[in-house]
Parts: structure tokens; C-alpha cells; sequence
């Protein structure tokens, strides 16, 4: 059979495709720009007469329909593999919780560990002549998912990139059971940051000054390295390379200004290599059919043993805290889930196994508590409740306004004087007295 006449025979409409889902289904609503549209739209309507769905996805940029029916948590769970700000409010309001795992196993736990979903649905763009659906704008961990999900459903939409030269970055038709057309409404955006802020400034200058020609760039999400992409911009720097998890319009930026050609990477050579993307439409235009990116599931992105080929790494990542132990928290506010573990532990261990890398984790000094006083990022042990994103023996370089530690190695005193070093001034008197009660401050230490 042609695929023509397969693909007609598979259509459906978003009603036809929702009314398959049971009670006590798992559906997997793919992951950031993939989040279906009309076909949520279509299950919403029929939610509340369903009970124990769980579904599962991450790194929401618009609010799904389901989450708008009444009474939410007695009909199903969001089950989330890294949150967003959308997704934090279903925590509080009882229907959403945090599924952690290192990202880079993903597609592996989706084979070995999970080996059934039972529906799968996500955005895709449109069939190929060869009878191919790209999964676009994340190649993720989307092509396993499929592999392991009683029903596929894709959502075709005009607008979504296809994203080429890619591993495991789309789905032939048949393995797809049905196909919802009329969903090209514009892909959804992650907006910037904002205006990057003195700090934002200082940190990403002292990060610059490590960053050598020919480097290998992973940037996470954030102010602090965007602005650092904004200063490659305006750098002198040259034949960058680019391999991240997250592919940002600070790439686009640094790609345009000329400062990538990926002409020194020892693998993936003169390739842009990322596992999902989200931006602007900017990004989406630039990667769309661009043979200089490379879309790959995580398994490959995020791989310490691949990010370790790679000479001359820099992994550039956010903080919320860490403690005068070393232990670095980037994904709680306490017991309160903001994010997730995502990819950054993995580009930390890959960094440093790699010739010449560096990974940096940046935050601010201090932050503004809702009284509206100061308090300090670099704390004596962290706050109850929060977790451990990546662990002390792993921490490479740590940077705030006040300055850069190199980590690695140090004994508890050692690291203790370099984190209260870049600590704010305002705390550093009884991050000293915290030390001393820990027995981690040598008196010798004292000025």
C-alpha cells in the first residue's frame, strides 16, 4: 500500500483519537514544544469521566486543557519529567509530581524499564515523501516512547521545524495508528530571561575568561549563561563548537555572529548537536532543514562517555544554593519541586573527563526573601528538604559576583574557605561561625 492511501486510511479526527484513552490509562504527552494541542483539547472534554489516568511529559510552555477541568486530581496525575513553572502549580494543587531521573537515561528506562504506555501522542511535522514524520523540535527520548506504546497518534502541525541529520529523530507511518490534522497554530515559545543584570554580568565575565578557542559549548537555561552567550557574541573568540541538551537562541545569536563552526570538535565535526529545542521563532527558523544541527535523543546529548570525546567542554549551568560541603541543590526550593535534574549532573562528569573541560555552576550570592531581606545562596548545610542535584565529589568550578573556586578536590576546610571566598560580604562572618560549629574552619582561616 502507498503511503498516501496510508495516510488517509490512518487520519482521524482529535475526537476519534481522545476517545481512546481508559481509565487507568498511561498516555504520554511527549515533552516541551511536542505537547499536543488539539487532541488535549478534544480529551479535556471528556476528562471528568475518566479516573486514575496518568500521564506524563516535562517542560510545559502553555497550559494543557486537561488541567482546566474541575476537580482535577480525582481524574488523573501529571507525572513530570522536569518541571516548568506551569507544572509547579499542579504539585500544590495535588495532580503533579516530579518523576526524577537523570535525562540522559530516558530513552533507556523508557525501553528496559517501562515497556508499555498505552497511548502515545505528540506534535509532529509533516510526512516526508519517504513516509516519515520528524519529531521536529525534540528528538529527546520521542523515537523510544514509540517504541514501547500500544497506540501512536501524531499531530501534524505546518509550523513545526524539521529538525535533520538527526539519530532517532522521527517515526514512519507504520508505527503510527492514527493522525489528527488542522492543529498549525504557531509553536509555543520559551521566552528570554530578561535583561541580563549586574551579577548576570560579572559571573558570565569571569566564565569568559575560561573559555578557549575552539571550545565546546553546553549553556543552560538561565540568565546567567545567556548572558554569557551574549558576550561570545561580542568576543574575539572563534570555531566554537556547540553539543548541549537544550539548544537556546543564545546559539542562533553566537551562530550568526560567526563565532560556530564546530571545525575543532573531535566527533559530530562542524555539527550543532542538542536533544530538544526551544526558543523563539528566530530558533525555530534557524534549525528548520539546517544540515548544521543535529538533533539526538539524550542517551547521545547527555552522555558523560560521549560528552567526554569532546576536548576542551565547557558546561555552563544555574544554581538555587549550594552548601559549605560542596553540594550543589538546582532543582528545589526545599521540598518544593521548581525544576528537575534534567541533563546537568551528566554534563558536569563529562566536562571534566573531557581534555581540556571545565563545567561552571553560577548563581547570585544572595536572594530576596518574601519579607523582602537578603539571604544567602551559599549556606552552611542546605535548607531541609532540598535535594542534591550534583554531588561534592563532582562540583568542578563555582561562581558568583564575587568571584570563581575551582572545587575539585579540596579537603572540607579548603572548600569551605573558597565558598565563603565568593560568598557575600554581609554573610561571611557567620558562614564562618557556621563552619567553625561543623568543625570544617581551621583558625589559622580567620582575618
Amino acid at each position: 500500500m502507498d503511503i498516501q492511501t496510508l495516510y488517509k486510511e490512518k487520519l482521524a479526527t482529535a475526537d476519534k483519537a481522545a476517545a481512546i484513552v481508559k481509565s487507568g490509562d498511561w498516555v504520554d504527552y511527549a515533552w516541551c514544544t511536542n505537547t499536543p494541542v488539539a487532541f488535549d483539547k478534544a480529551l479535556a472534554l471528556r476528562m471528568n469521566e475518566l479516573h486514575n489516568v496518568h500521564f506524563r511529559g516535562g517542560v510545559l510552555l502553555w497550559t494543557p486543557e486537561i488541567f482546566k477541568i474541575e476537580n482535577p486530581a480525582e481524574h488523573f496525575t501529571w507525572n513530570s519529567w522536569h518541571m516548568s513553572g506551569i507544572e509547579r502549580k499542579t504539585c500544590q494543587l495535588g495532580f503533579g509530581f516530579y518523576s526524577a531521573l537523570r535525562y540522559s537515561e530516558l530513552p533507556r528506562w523508557y525501553r528496559e524499564n517501562i515497556r508499555h504506555v498505552n497511548v502515545a501522542v505528540f506534535q509532529v511535522a509533516p510526512m516526508d515523501a519517504h513516509g516519515n514524520f520528524n519529531f521536529g523540535l525534540s528528538a529527546s527520548h520521542l523515537k523510544a516512547v514509540c517504541e514501547v506504546s500500544d497506540v501512536v497518534i501524531v499531530e501534524v502541525n505546518e509550523n513545526m521545524p524539521r529538525c535533520v541529520n538527526g539519530i532517532d529523530d522521527s517515526i514512519n507511518i507504520a508505527d503510527v495508528n492514527m493522525i489528527i490534522e488542522g492543529n498549525n497554530q504557531p509553536i509555543g515559545e520559551l521566552g528570554s530571561s530578561g535583561e541580563a543584570t549586574d551579577v548576570d554580568r560579572t559571573v558570565a565575565k569571569l566564565i569568559m575568561e575560561e573559555i578557549p578557542n575552539g571550545a565546546c559549548l553546553q549553556l543552560g537555561i538561565g540568565g546567567m549563561p545567556n548572558t554569557v552567550g551574549s558576550m561570545i557574541v561580542e568576543s574575539d573568540l572563534k570555531d566554537l563548537g556547540v553539543h548541549t541538551e537544550m539548544y537556546v537562541d543564545a546559539f542562533v545569536n553566537i551562530a550568526k555572529a560567526g563565532k560556530i563552526t564546530g571545525a575543532k570538535k573531535t566527533i559530530d565535526t562542524g555539527r550543532q548537536v542538542y536533544g530538544f529545542a526551544a526558543g523563539t521563532k528566530k530558533l525555530y527558523d534557524y534549525v528548520n532543514n539546517n544540515p548544521e544541527c543535529m538533533a539526538a535523543p539524550v542517551s547521545y546529548t547527555n552522555d558523560a562517555r560521549t560528552i567526554a570525546q569532546i576536548e576542551n567542554f565547557i558546561s555552563i549551568n544555574n544554581a538555587v544554593d549550594i552548601d559549605l560541603f560542596g553540594q550543589v541543590n538546582s532543582e528545589t526550593s526545599g521540598p518544593k519541586q521548581i525544576s528537575g535534574a534534567g541533563g546537568q549532573l551528566d554534563f558536569v562528569l563529562g566536562a571534566y573527563l573531557s581534555k581540556g573541560g571545565k563545567s561552571f555552576i553560577c548563581c547570585s550570592s544572595t536572594f530576596m526573601q518574601k519579607d523582602g531581606s537578603l539571604a544567602s545562596r551559599i549556606r552552611p548545610c542546605l535548607t531541609e528538604g532540598s535535594v542534591v542535584t550534583d554531588a561534592r565529589p563532582c562540583v568542578h568550578y563555582f561562581v558568583t559576583e564575587y568571584g570563581k573556586v575551582n572545587l575539585k578536590g579540596l579537603s572540607s576546610w579548603q572548600r569551605a574557605e573558597a565558598l565563603i571566598s565568593v560568598a557575600h560580604p554581609d554573610f561571611r562572618d557567620q558562614l564562618i561561625k557556621d563552619a567553625e560549629k561543623m568543625n570544617i574552619w581551621r583558625r589559622s582561616n580567620k582575618r
